[in-house]
This record gives structure tokens, C-alpha cells and sequence, in this order.
């Protein structure tokens, strides 16, 4: 795979990282309580403000942006404010780990606002988790430093 290729593969991935992110982001809000009912609302619209960014990019790539899929399986229920927290770190935990990707993927301006988008979700997660991890956005060095911290994405799932 050329470098042109593997910068946009990871553009789409991150791209559908924040699809995931979005929908995420509907269920914490119907389930967050008044405390963190902000929070909520300004994460959902950072993450579509990336989205748009990425998909702009995409497009400056010369291909067509992946579509949203038409919903996601969330990784555990999210039954009351407690959960709808939990969800919410695990969402930008995920988000992180495609940013991560697209950093050690990426060229100049991508690379640059790549790593501006994973800092971001990695202080989000901070926020929501009440703690950090040693390696943001790199699942397997923080389950090396840490067994409990890693949140491993997958394709099927949010």
C-alpha cells in the first residue's frame, strides 16, 4: 500500500470512528444526568465538527467519504447517568485509537490536526473516566502500563 493510500484509509477509519462517536454520543445524552449534560453536548458537537473536518478531507484526498452506518452496537447497555459515563470514556478512548492511527499515518496538515484530535479525546476520556491512561489513543501500551485501561476497538461495535 503507497503512503497516499495508507493516509486515507486511516482519514476513513478515523471518519468512522466519529460516525461511531456520534451515535455514541445520542445515547449519553438521553442517559447522562443535569451534571454532565454539557459535557455531553459539547463533545457531540466537537465530534461532528471533526467528522465534517474529515470528511472535507476526504474529499481533498480525491475519494468519497465512507457512510455512517444506520446504527451501532453499543459495548455494554447503557441503563441510567452512571453507564451513559462509562459509554462516553470508552467513546473517546476509541476515537483516540483511530486519531492515534491517523497521526502515524498521516502527512503535514492531516498529521497536525490528527494529533490536535487525539489530544482532545484523550482529555475528553479524562473527563468522563475521572482518570488518564499512559499512552492515550495506543490500547495495547496502556494495557502494558495499566491492565484495566485498554479499550480495544472493533469493527461490529461502537
Amino acid at each position: 500500500m503507497t503512503a497516499a493510500a495508507h493516509q486515507l484509509a486511516a482519514v476513513q477509519a478515523a471518519l468512522a470512528a466519529e460516525y461511531a462517536a456520534l451515535y455514541g454520543y445520542g445515547v449519553v445524552g438521553a442517559r447522562v444526568d443535569d451534571a454532565h449534560r454539557a459535557d455531553a453536548r459539547a463533545a457531540y458537537d466537537a465530534h461532528r465538527a471533526h467528522r465534517d473536518a474529515l470528511t472535507r478531507t476526504v474529499r481533498d484526498l480525491g475519494a468519497d467519504p465512507v457512510p455512517a452506518d444506520a446504527g451501532y452496537a453499543l459495548p455494554f447497555p447503557v441503563t441510567d447517568p452512571a453507564s451513559a459515563v462509562r459509554l462516553a470514556a470508552v467513546l473517546e478512548d476509541r476515537v483516540a485509537a483511530a486519531y492515534a492511527d491517523l497521526v502515524r499515518a498521516g502527512h503535514d496538515d492531516v498529521r497536525r490536526d490528527a494529533a490536535a484530535a487525539l489530544r482532545e479525546a484523550a482529555v475528553r476520556a479524562v473527563r468522563w473516566r475521572g482518570s488518564g491512561v499512559a499512552f492515550p489513543g495506543l490500547p495495547e501500551r496502556a494495557a502494558d502500563a495499566s491492565p484495566s485501561a485498554s479499550a480495544t476497538p472493533s469493527s461490529d461495535s461502537l
